[in-house]
């Protein structure tokens, strides 16, 4: 078992120097082979997984070794199910990922799929590590190839600007995280997880931890008003970069909360500071959707929308905790995190990927200068269609059941809060049928219109399996939740 894990979290850090050294356009399909790969040893992890709840919250993956007894840290991986849920999305994304630069005109190089497999490990790590500071280290690792692809292949004159705003809001952030760990370390047995939840800390030190490593979580995610960064970042990336910050990246934070955050400052998220979070959790939820309504750029669209999705999930995640503390145990808002963390990571990947394809036809991002494009490109508007509904969270799509019951998390913390979060619902209705209304069905130029073709092969490839996963996990969340059950309640019962 735990020669799967190992191969899996190396295989991308051997396979990122390989690309690097690789000097010819085989690098691309080396990137490709090895996401394969890595896909496939997924599944086989996930084959032989057992779903049931045990002591150990279902830990059946496991690689330790000693590392340093002067600082108490041990190198320690593992994988339960809400590991496994995310492993998974982060192997499949990073293949989407992987395939839609195969039709871009502009040649990406050796060194873009390198930083990309670098990332996937970045990611795995962060997903696996069951050592505090093991998991610090991983998460500064990510930063450092999002940074270069963000920056060098970004698609403006003021891409640098931007993405070194990016790096320093993030990077500062990890480092209120460390000096949160460094606090309860002295309070615990060592780095480990497990002495990091029985660290002995009065109220006033855990509100202290809490919002150094709040902080850290916030900027990723991004919540209001740690969310600067976002929008300026996610257009001027290109297309993949913003799939893995808006697809992956910001998983990491959702993972945070729920991992190190929630059991390590249970009384902090029992007082005021966890009110404090849903508060700006939900003016996240509509102060997102609304920016959303008056966007013209499409990928903006995106990341506003992005902003609204996640201030849902992360008010659901503290609404559970907060009632598990006052004695009404409940862990349905990890449910729905989890849930829709899977969920949106495939929308929005489909979504951007979406928005480049309209880039390439109409030579803007703008969608008042778009139109008509259902007329010529049918397949496209299909399957644009489906992973706009996903976004929507539309019954019997990836989308509708973690929305459901992240909305009905909150409401059962507050009536008044649930109701404002269920307006999600509609005002995303807003701002995405006008994007779809704007780009398929607007007047459009009847002469570019003309020259356009439908999807190529890569693009129906990607858009079509995305379609396909929002209709699958749709019709058939379960799978999802029963793979996430387990963990979700050893953390919970943990508070």
């Amino acid at each position: 078992m735990s020669n799967l894990l190992l191969a899996l979290l190396l295989l991308p850090l051997v396979g990122s120097g390989l690309v690097f050294v690789l000097r010819n356009k085989s690098s691309k399909i080396v990137a490709l082979l090895l996401a394969i790969l890595q896909l496939g040893f997924t599944i086989c992890m996930m084959a032989s997984f057992n779903h049931g709840p045990t002591v150990d919250a279902a830990l059946q993956y496991e690689i330790q070794y000693p590392w340093s007894d002067y600082i108490r840290s041990t190198i320690h991986f593992g994988i339960d199910g809400m590991s496994m849920l995310l492993v998974l999305l982060t192997n499949l994304l990073v293949l989407f990922v992987i395939l839609s630069s195969f039709n871009e005109k502009k040649s990406y190089n050796n060194n873009f799929y390198a930083l990309i497999l670098l990332m996937q490990f970045g990611l795995l790590g962060v997903f696996t590590a069951l050592d505090g500071l093991l998991f610090y280290i991983f998460w500064e690792i990510t930063l450092i190839p999002i940074w270069f692809i963000a920056g060098l292949w970004g698609q403006d004159d003021k891409k640098f600007s931007f993405t070194t705003k990016f790096f320093v809001y993030t990077f500062v952030g990890s480092l209120f995280m460390l000096l949160g760990l460094i606090f309860v370390y002295p309070h615990s047995a060592s780095f480990a997880l497990t002495d990091l939840y029985n660290a002995q800390l009065t109220v006033t030190e855990q509100n202290f931890v809490f919002w150094f490593i709040f902080f850290a979580f916030a900027v990723k995610l991004p919540i209001f008003p740690f969310h600067t960064w976002q929008a300026d970042t996610y257009t001027y990336s290109p297309t993949q970069g913003s799939m893995l910050l808006s697809g992956i990246m910001l998983k990491m934070a959702v993972y945070g909360l729920l991992r190190y955050l929630l059991p390590i400052t249970p009384l902090a998220i029992a007082g005021t500071s966890g009110g404090i979070a849903i508060m700006l959790a939900v003016f996240g939820i509509i102060y997102g959707a609304l920016i959303a309504i008056i966007q013209n750029d499409a990928k903006r669209i995106i990341a506003f929308s992005s902003l609204s999705h996640v201030g849902l999930i992360v008010a659901g995640i503290f609404a559970s905790a907060i009632l598990t503390l006052q004695g009404k145990f409940t862990f349905e808002g990890g449910q729905g995190a989890m849930v829709q963390s899977f969920a949106h990571g495939i929308n929005v990947v489909g979504l951007f990927y979406c928005a480049d394809i309209l880039y390439k036809r109409f030579k803007t991002r703008d969608i008042r200068q778009m139109g008509g494009l259902a007329k010529v490109a049918p397949k496209f508007a299909i399957f644009f269609m489906i992973i706009m509904l996903g976004s929507l969270g539309v019954p019997l799509t990836n989308g509708f059941i973690g929305e459901f019951i992240l909305i009905k998390s909150v409401f059962d913390y507050s009536v008044i809060l649930g109701v404002i979060s269920g307006l999600t619902v509609i005002l995303a209705a807003a701002y995405l049928l006008r994007f779809y209304g704007k780009a398929m069905f607007g007047k459009g130029n009847p002469e570019i219109l003309t020259s356009m073709k439908d999807l190529s092969g890569v693009e129906f490839a990607v858009l079509g399996t995305i379609a396909i996963l929002v209709l699958a996990f749709g019709v058939y969340p379960q799978c999802v939740l029963d793979m996430v059950n387990s963990s979700l309640e050893f953390i919970y019962k943990a508070l």
